[in-house]
């Protein structure tokens, strides 16, 4: 049974595909890609020296290009805080005097129950404070 050297490359990159799949590492796929770039040249009549020449070529462009702009992706997603953890660290004005014991503040557009951080302050109304915490439906401020 002789197997074209084009029918390899799929199998190497049905193989490198497996472990994209279990490890979740891009690398692997890019690999794959390769692979299937080498069979297209394999198919077209190339020689083993341009089918691994492209293999090579293919995979470390995809390498070179692809994983700064996933790099990328990643550390911007980090830094991107919803629901709760958005509103720490905002500024809110009080709207009726905030204590240990409560208070009303207006937080992004809305009117929260706030209470202090220290038990010994006490904000009046049209104070500007800092939300640090969210606990529960009340605001924690200084």
């Amino acid at each position: 049974m002789d197997i074209d050297a084009w029918v390899w490359w799929l199998i190497g990159a049905v193989g490198l595909g497996i472990p994209l799949v279990l490890t979740a590492m891009p690398e692997f796929g890019m690999f794959a890609v390769g692979a299937v770039a080498a069979s297209a040249v394999a198919a077209l009549g190339g020689g083993i020296v341009a089918q691994v020449l492209v293999f090579v070529l293919v995979s470390i462009a995809l390498i070179a290009v692809v994983r700064p702009i996933a790099a990328r992706h990643r550390a911007g997603q980090a830094g991107h805080a919803s629901g709760i953890d958005a509103l720490k660290g905002r500024q809110a004005v009080v709207l009726e005097q905030v204590s240990a014991s409560g208070g009303r503040i207006k937080l992004a557009g809305e009117v929260w129950s706030a209470r202090t951080l220290d038990s010994d302050q006490v904000f009046d109304p049209g104070s500007q404070v800092d939300v640090v915490d969210i606990d529960g439906a009340t605001a924690v401020v200084m």
